[in-house]
């Protein structure tokens, strides 16, 4: 049998409901599957002790903590010294999600970009990778990223990038990566496939989301880490190069933006 070329699920929530009790079984799929590692995201910082607990328990499994875009309104605003606090943590290796959602929470707009710019500045101070969540906000994401970028430079990824062709420059301009999810594998993605093949391949990484947005064959059904791999084939056939190609550049590209994983040994 031949073993899976390794690749990462650099986006995925494996504290929420639909993985209750599964946990174990979810991470040994992902490793069947190749997916060696994967960074499960907190999206609220009061469920950071849990989403940290399940990293301590699965080696292969990482973790990233801030305030959802969508949660702010109703959710004690994180600071800094907050975040930095949370970051000394040896398997935290990435801050957010955060960043901008007009689409179904338009009327909290303003705490947004506060939390947004407060983000950044925790990325900036520890190092690590700020992890951007952007959805009918292209306009106001690409300039609070842009104007924050001139007051001292940060490390970032587009989150399940979906938005337009400026976002996407706008960020790759700024030496920023694009993360691929499920949605990319879609039948009527074509014109997401098309700014993916525009970008560098050395700026792309893959995720999950999931419970969310489950790749095609499963799409419609609760996605998992292992299903990483029915996006990354769609990205090698994106990029004309074959699977193996893409998950040795794209594990590679999450080496050098998740430093912090790519240097961690368990004890």
């Amino acid at each position: 049998m031949t073993t899976p070329a390794p690749i990462v699920d650099s986006h995925c929530h494996l504290d929420f409901p639909d993985f209750e009790g599964n946990i174990p079984e979810i991470v040994t799929n992902a490793k069947n599957a190749g997916v060696m590692r994967m960074v499960t995201i907190c999206t609220k910082l009061i469920n950071e002790p849990s989403v940290r607990a399940i990293s301590e328990a699965h080696d292969p499994v990482f973790y990233a903590a801030g305030t959802h875009p969508m949660s702010v309104a109703t959710e004690p605003l994180a600071t800094v010294d907050q975040l930095t606090e949370i970051a000394q943590h040896p398997k935290m290796v990435g801050i957010g999600e955060t960043g901008l959602d007009y689409h179904y929470t338009s009327e909290s707009a303003e705490i947004q970009q506060q939390s947004l710019r407060t983000h950044i500045t925790a990325a900036r101070e520890t190092g690590l990778p700020l992890i951007i969540h952007a959805r009918a906000a292209d306009e106001d994401m690409a300039r609070i990223l842009t104007e924050e970028y001139n007051q001292g430079s940060y490390e970032c990824v587009m989150h399940c990038f979906s938005s337009s062709a400026k976002l996407g420059k706008a960020a790759l301009d700024l030496g920023f990566y694009l993360s691929m999810s499920g949605i990319t594998t879609f039948k009527k993605s074509q014109d997401l496939r098309d700014i993916f093949a525009s970008a560098p391949v050395d700026r792309i990484l893959v995720e999950t989301d999931s419970p969310y947005l489950a790749p095609t064959p499963y799409r419609g059904k609760r996605n998992e880490p292992a299903y990483s791999v029915h996006t990354a084939q769609t990205g090698a056939d994106i990029f004309n190069v074959s699977y193996e190609e893409f998950a040795k550049i794209t594990t590679a590209n999450f080496d050098r933006l998740f430093t912090k994983a790519a240097t961690w040994s368990a004890k």
